[in-house]
Order: structure tokens, then sequence, then C-alpha cells
């Protein structure tokens, strides 16, 4: 086995640390050619489907390959802006300000990078030119606040397999989740107070989160349970009782059965319940996309109206509000102490450590995972 060579190296040059933003990924161009291209990558990938390689090979290529390019291709087209990709802007410009961030806060010599599990930029190719900048320290941050194998722990996998063939692996550390992190709950609660203090509260506020394979709880996957904590902990910084929000799971693949209850059919349910005014956010997500954009911001709003409802308001992704970008910068701290550089006090005090929940907060954590169906 052969390993890629490292870039040319000058003794005496200083060692740079990194930040690397992942983001899911986005076909390059809202064309049938781009997104088989892109589904090609994506849904080949064990972690997103855990089905046989040779079958799920037949069913991708035979079936899946030839038809859904191009009724995706529709639908990015209709979010497609003329700067590109939703995602991909937003993600660039949420590095370009976390950079902006850390810089203001002291922390000059840090880089921040976007890069994406699937199309471009690829991790890969961003580690390779991380490299090439110096860097000899990176903080992988996955932008899903909710841990999932078919999204975290894929982000982990291209990264490993970046390392499988490089000569001179950097230092690196990966930030998990960060679903319950205070910043992050603060921001999602300012968004909301702004929209209601431009729109009129709604009946109801429908929190949308990504759906995965209903047996991926069963087999140890954490995201159903970090959804309904940032769920929970959003409705206590609004003010919100358990009959003023509901959590749904959208964007189901497949015929097997995905966490519930879906989102299209509860906006429905809600309609014929004679609710007529629904806010919905989608706090999984931390840049606007398809699934946000067309799948919420039009499908669900078409599928909530058609059902008698009257209002349906989206509220966006918290892209690159100050709030949220300061949220991200305290994150990126907290996991970057201990690297030179980073602990030396420089500027803007370092953030608060977050304190480990008490046993009586791990008792009451546990009697709400029971409550939820958890077995133990």
């Amino acid at each position: 086995m052969s390993f890629a060579p490292a870039p040319p190296y000058r003794h005496g040059s200083a060692e740079r640390t990194a930040v690397l933003l992942v983001n899911l990924g986005t076909p390059a161009a809202p064309t049938a050619a781009a997104l088989r291209r892109y589904l090609a990558q994506f849904l080949w990938d064990p972690r997103v489907v855990e089905i046989p390689r040779p079958l799920w090979w037949l069913i991708l290529h035979g079936v899946i390959l030839r038809t859904r390019p191009a009724k995706s291709a529709a639908k990015y087209a209709a979010i497609w802006t003329p700067a590109g990709s939703p995602l991909l802007r937003w993600t660039q410009r949420q590095a370009e300000c976390l950079q902006a961030e850390l810089q203001a806060r002291g922390h000059s010599g840090l880089i921040v990078r976007p890069a994406m599990r699937y199309g471009e930029p690829a991790i890969d190719k961003t580690l390779d030119a991380l490299q090439a900048d110096g860097a000899t320290r990176v903080l992988v941050l996955p932008l899903y606040p909710q841990y999932a194998a078919a999204t975290t722990a894929s982000t982990i996998d291209a990264v490993a397999a970046w390392v499988a063939r490089t000569r001179r692996v950097p230092e690196l550390r990966f930030i998990n989740r960060y679903h319950d992190d205070p910043g992050y709950i603060a921001a999602l609660a300012a968004s909301v107070r702004a929209h209601w203090a431009r729109q009129p509260r709604g009946d109801k506020l429908v929190m949308s989160f990504h759906g995965v394979p209903a047996r991926s709880l069963a087999l140890g996957d954490p995201y159903h349970c970090e959804c309904h904590k940032t769920a929970r902990l959003l409705a206590e910084a609004l003010g919100l009782g358990q009959g003023d929000y509901v959590v749904t799971f959208q964007s189901r693949l497949g015929r097997a059965k995905w966490l519930e209850p879906y989102t299209e059919p509860t906006v429905k349910k809600l309609a014929a319940q004679g609710i007529k005014r629904i806010d919905a956010i989608c706090p999984g997500f931390a840049a606007d996309n398809l699934e946000t954009l067309e799948e919420i911001a039009m499908e669900a709003k078409e599928a909530f109206i058609g059902a008698g409802g009257e209002q349906f308001n989206f509220i966006d992704c918290l892209n690159d509000r100050p709030d949220w970008i300061s949220a991200l910068a305290d994150l990126s701290l907290r996991h970057l102490q201990g690297w030179p550089g980073v602990a030396s006090g420089v500027g803007a005090p370092s953030p608060a450590p977050i304190a480990a929940p008490t046993p009586a907060e791990c008792a009451a954590q546990r009697q709400r995972a029971l409550a939820l169906g958890a077995v133990d």
C-alpha cells in the first residue's frame, strides 16, 4: 500500500490549527446528470443505506439512478439561486463568519474551511489543502446538531479514509454532537422569537427533524433521543407547553418504517383538527437546503393548505445569524482547548465549560426517555 506524499515542509514554519466545517453535500447543478453523480455517491454510503451491497447495487443502479435524478433535479431547480446551491452558499458563509468571529476574539492563526461529505468541496481535498496551508491540528465539526450514524459517523468515516492514505497525519479532534449546547438552543429560540415579531404566532409550532430508519433506534443510535431533547429545550426556552408544539420527522426514503410521526401526514392531521395557522422550524439543519426550502417551505405548506389550513410559515434555519456564529465559535473553542495558541487566553476569554449533568438530572433524563418508549 502506498501513501500520498506530504506537502513540502519548510523548517521553522509555524504550525497552524484548523476547524473543518462539514455539511452533508449538494449536487453541482440542478440537472439530472449532476444529481445522478451526487446520488450515486450519497446513496452508496453504507452508513446511509444498510442493505447488503450486492442487492443494494442492483436496486441503486437498476432502478433508483434511472428514475430519481430527474425528479430530484426538478426539486433542486425550485430552490437553486443565481449563486448556486443554498446549502453550499450558507456553509461557505458560515465558515467565513466563524473565521472572522474567531479572529475578533484574538485567534487570528486559526483556519476555518467548509467541506461536504458528498460532492464538492470534498472532505479529502479540503484536508489536503489544509495540510498545504500548514495545518497540523484539525478540529472536525460536522454541522449536525444531533448525532446519527448516517451523518456524523459517516463524516468520521470520510476523514478516516483520508487518514488511511495520508503519510503525515495531523492531530485530529471531532465534535460528535451539540444538540443541547446552550448557545445553539438560544440561537434557535431567538430565531423563533424574531419570526413571531414579524408574523403573527401560529397555533402550533412544528419542529421537523430529518428522519432515519426506526430500526436505528433499536440498534443504539441516539438520534431520536437527541432530537427530542433539542425540541424540549427549545420549547422550554420559548415558554411553550406540551400542547403548543409537535416533533415530527421528514424525508423518508423507501418503504421501511422510519421514525414517526412523519411531517406531512402530521400537518394534514393538524389541519383536519381545525388548526388554521402553524409555524414550522427544522432545528436539525444548520443551514437551509432542499429539505427545508422545498420539502417543508413548499411541499408541507401545500399539504397543510390543501387539507384546510390557512397559514403556514416556515422559519429559516440559523444560516449566518450572528448569535449562531457566536455559538459556533464558543463550541469550537471549547473543543480546541489545550492546543497551542488556543488556551493562551489571548483576546476574549474562553467560553465557560458546560457542567456535567447531576445524578438528579440523569434520573430525569431516564424518565423522559422511558416515557418516549425507551426499553432501558
